[in-house]
């Protein structure tokens, strides 16, 4: 088995979560609109392990509503608050470091006439909540900041954001992408004060293809895609029970240990950051992450996708940042306003629960003999 670093861009399947599915697969197969024993036996579960999720979330049952994914979730809060104020107007108000699944949407949107205001980080990658302040306008109908930054794990000031627009304006609807702060860090939707939230499966070892939305109690939202009745009307299609059961339980082994989650991840990283600083002259931190699962380093002057096919042959993943940028310059790191000579070295490293001193060790040992052997340019 390689060296898996690059937690954040997806977990290994948990063996509960892989068991509930085959479970649901195999035996409670039925479809929960079904009228029969079968479907019904099938709905009661489906609702059992919405209960369980929106237990981890921290949200009530009927405020979930499943999707495929992140980027399904993102888009549909998108184009849900912008069609709920359209009769207040079109500005939209986000900012550099979003997924790509945030800035794709926004981005078309702005081609249909909407206006953004993107909003700039500093070295650390935070953004600030005066210019979140200062960027509201009477015809701002959407917010959407993500919680826990995918690439620096930089930890973004929502709760505080979120309680600045609402004081502007209650009809401003702030959306928040927390797929990578579901589980990681502690937070509840009603504590953020937000109305949309997106989080993903497969970043908490759940499989890939379910995630879900929150969409705060009230709120009267439209469906991204038209279809069946299924989850209120909301999101039609099929439920996909196999992968709802075992996101639901990924989310139950996951919170009977998430203090303990947090910690381990913390000390590995800092174990690791320790390690590599000792070991690989001349290596940056970017980012030590406020999360406690991703960090960023760089070898300045060595090629990052260079380091992470090198790293490749030694049986280490890690990533030179998003896999959506597929070998791309990544913008978030890029908005750090880092040297040319840094940026071009980045790494992103992120942990699990089950990652050990001894792999970050090992990372270490590796990127040394790397660098020793190569020439930087």
């Amino acid at each position: 088995m390689p060296i898996y670093l690059d937690n954040a861009a997806t977990t290994q399947v948990c063996p509960e979560a892989a068991r509930a599915a085959l479970e649901v697969m195999t035996e409670g197969f039925g479809n929960p609109s079904a009228r029969y024993p079968l479907g019904q036996r099938a709905a009661q579960r489906l609702e059992e392990d919405r209960a369980a999720v929106a237990a981890a979330l921290g949200c009530r049952p009927e405020e979930l509503f499943f999707t495929s994914c992140g980027t399904e979730g993102d888009n549909w809060a998108i184009q849900a608050a912008v069609r709920h104020g359209r009769r207040r107007g079109k500005h939209i108000i986000t900012t550099v470091v979003e997924h790509s699944a945030v800035l794709e949407p926004i981005k078309a949107l702005e081609g249909q006439g909407y206006t953004v205001t993107r909003l700039k980080c500093d070295r650390t990658g935070h953004v600030s909540p005066e210019d979140l302040r200062a960027a509201l306008r009477e015809d701002t109908v959407l917010v959407s900041m993500m919680l826990v930054n995918n690439e620096t794990g930089a930890l973004q000031p929502v709760q505080e954001c979120c309680r600045i627009v609402k004081e502007y304006s209650p009809d401003i609807l702030f959306h928040t992408d927390a797929v990578q702060a579901f589980l990681k860090v502690p937070f509840t939707p009603a504590e953020l004060g937000v109305d949309l939230l997106t989080i993903s499966g497969h970043k908490i070892h759940a499989p890939k293809g379910i995630g879900a939305q929150y969409i705060r109690a009230g709120l009267k939202t439209e469906p991204l895609l038209r279809g069946g009745g299924q989850e209120k009307n909301l999101r039609p299609g099929t439920e996909p029970t196999a992968q709802i059961a075992a996101l639901a339980a990924a989310c139950q082994v996951w919170s009977g240990k998430a203090a303990e989650n947090r910690a381990r991840m913390e000390a590995v990283k800092e174990a690791t950051l320790h390690e590599l600083t000792a070991k690989v002259p001349g290596l940056e931190i970017v980012s030590r992450g406020d999360a406690p699962h991703v960090c960023a380093v760089s070898l300045p002057g060595y090629p990052s996708e260079m380091l992470v096919r090198a790293l490749a042959d030694q049986g280490i993943c890690v990533s030179s940042g998003s896999a959506c940028h597929k070998g791309k310059p990544s913008h978030v790191f890029a908005a750090l306003g880092l040297p040319k000579r840094t940026l071009m070295g980045v790494l992103r490293i992120s942990f699990s629960p089950e990652s050990t001193v001894a792999e970050g060790a090992a990372l270490a040992q590796a990127l040394g003999e790397i660098r020793s052997s190569r020439m930087g340019i």
